[in-house]
């Protein structure tokens, strides 16, 4: 089994029995954030995360099952060079044509530097609104400023 089969795997199980993302979280002790891009097989989890994450989807992962889920993954998933999937382009969208304003704030704020995707977090909400409900992004991450040598 690869990965990629193991992720469809989960996301079918998960699908088909209508587990939600933040039960799974719950039974790990992690963020859904986190938790998903886990299954989804962009970070790695430790075998007793894994074996929280199997018990909490009502599959009984094989060691090599849970060894995959502990592999450091090579991270970006998206497989082509513009997402195509509408909701991960208009994502895309959003950092084509605000990815120059957030730069020059970040820099005016901090100075020359990057947000970190490592010592990252992440909150997706649902935000009620009589015009129709809106999607809540909150990104945080530490600010690594760029060295001189």
């Amino acid at each position: 089994m690869t990965r990629a089969e193991l992720t469809e795997k989960i996301v079918a199980h998960k699908t088909f029995n209508d587990i939600k993302w933040k039960d799974v979280a719950a039974a790990v002790g992690q963020s859904k954030e986190w938790v998903t891009a886990a299954l989804m097989g962009q970070i790695s989890l430790t075998k007793e995360q894994a074996t929280a994450a199997g018990n909490a989807l009502g599959l009984n992962f094989s060691d090599e099952e849970i060894a995959l889920l502990m592999v450091v993954p090579y991270r970006g998933s998206i497989p082509t060079a513009v997402p195509t999937d509408p909701l991960i382009y208009r994502l895309y969208e959003v950092v084509a044509v605000y990815g120059t304003t957030m730069k020059a704030l970040i820099e005016e704020e901090f100075g020359d530097g990057i947000m970190s995707a490592i010592d990252f977090t992440m909150d997706i909400q649902r935000e009620e609104n009589p015009a129709g409900d809106r999607v809540k992004v909150e990104m945080t991450g530490k600010f690594l400023p760029y060295k001189t040598f």
